[in-house]
C-alpha cells in the first residue's frame, strides 16, 4: 500500500508481508513508524521515530565549525551546542514511491552555509529495512556527516517502567570516546564503560549491533558506520545511532563532500519474531 504525492507534507506507508513502514516526509524524513506483525517497534511521537542526521551528526561544539579559514555558526538548539542536523526540521519532498520502496529529498539551505542535496531511500521486504542517506554538492565542497537516530521503544506492550523483558542492547565496540563534562569526546579512547550511555564508540570493522525484546522481537542493526551513538538513559527507549563521524566530527575527523565525491551510507534493520 502507498500513499504519496511527489512533494513534501503526505506520509508514504510501504508494506511487505508483516512489515509496515511509514515515512513522513514533512517531518525530517523520519520513519515514524516501523510495525512488524502489529507491533510498533519504535517511539511515538513528533520527535522520535527514526530520523535522518544531516549534515551533521550529534553536538557541534558551541555550534561552530571550521572550513579551511571559514568559521561558520550553527543555531544553539541544544545550548551551549548545535544538534543533529538541520534536515530533521525540514520538509523534504517525495521523489518516487511504489509498495516497498520509496525516495525522498531536499536541497541544503541556510542556517547551512552550502548547496546541496541530500537524499533518502527506504525499501522495505518482509524482513528487513534499509536506509540509505546521501549529500552532494551544488558546488564548493564542504565537511559533512550522515546518521540516523532511531528510538527503539524499550518496551513493546503497553506497560511503561522498568520491566525484566525491557530492549536489551548487545555491541562489541573496539572502544568508548570518552565524553567531557560538556558532552563531547575529549579525544581520548577508552576501553568500554558499563551503561547507561550517552556516548560514542568505534567499530571499525562497520557497526553490528542487536536489540532484543526477550519473547518477542530480535532486531539486527547493520551498518559500514565506523561511529555509533548509544543513548539509553530514558527509560521510554534505546537508540542505536549508525554515524558517519563522531559527535564534534565536524571539527575533529570531517569528511568531505565533493564535486566528484558525494558522501553516502547505508544501514540496515533485520528482524525476526521470537514468539
Amino acid at each position: 500500500m502507498t500513499n504519496s504525492r511527489s512533494s513534501s507534507g503526505q506520509d508514504v506507508r510501504l508494506t511487505a508481508g508483516e512489515a509496515e513502514v511509514t515515512v513522513d516526509p514533512a517531518n525530517g524524513c523520519r520513519i515514524s513508524s516501523l510495525r512488524i506483525a502489529g507491533t510498533e517497534l519504535l517511539r511515538q511521537g513528533d520527535h522520535y521515530g527514526c530520523f535522518p542526521m544531516v549534515p551533521w551528526c550529534g553536538r557541534i561544539a558551541e555550534g561552530r565549525f571550521r572550513d579551511g579559514a571559514v568559521e561558520h555558526q550553527m543555531p544553539l538548539n541544544a545550548a551551549p551546542h548545535a544538534i543533529h542536523g538541520t534536515g530533521r526540521d525540514t520538509a523534504w519532498h517525495t521523489a518516487r514511491a511504489t509498495g516497498t520502496e520509496a525516495s525522498f529529498f531536499y536541497d541544503l539551505a541556510k542556517p547551512w552555509p552550502y548547496e546541496g542535496r541530500v537524499t533518502q531511500s527506504v525499501e522495505l521486504t518482509e524482513d528487513a529495512l534499509t536506509l540509505r542517506l546521501g549529500v552532494e554538492t551544488y558546488g564548493d565542497s564542504f565537511p559533512a556527516q550522515v546518521g540516523w537516530h532511531p528510538w527503539f521503544r524499550r518496551h513493546l506492550d503497553e506497560k511503561e517502567g522498568p520491566q525484566e523483558s525491557g530492549a536489551l542492547l548487545a555491541f562489541a565496540p573496539a572502544w568508548q570516546e570518552e565524553r567531557g563534562a560538556d558532552h563531547l569526546p575529549t579525544g581520548r579512547r577508552i576501553d568500554p564503560l558499563p551503561g547507561p550511555w550517552d556516548d560514542c564508540f568505534g567499530m571499525p570493522d562497520g557497526l553490528a549491533a542487536t536489540v532484543t525484546w526477550p519473547g518477542a522481537m530480535e532486531l539486527k542493526l547493520t551498518s559500514r558506520a565506523e561511529w555509533v551513538v548509544v543513548y539509553d538513559e530514558q527509560e521510554a527507549a534505546v537508540c542505536v545511532e549508525p554515524q558517519s563521524g563522531p559527535p564534534n566530527g565536524l571539527n575533529t575527523a570531517p569528511a568531505l563532500v565533493t564535486p566528484i565525491e558525494p558522501l553516502e551510507l547505508a544501514a540496515t534493520f533485520t528482524w525476526r519474531r521470537l514468539a
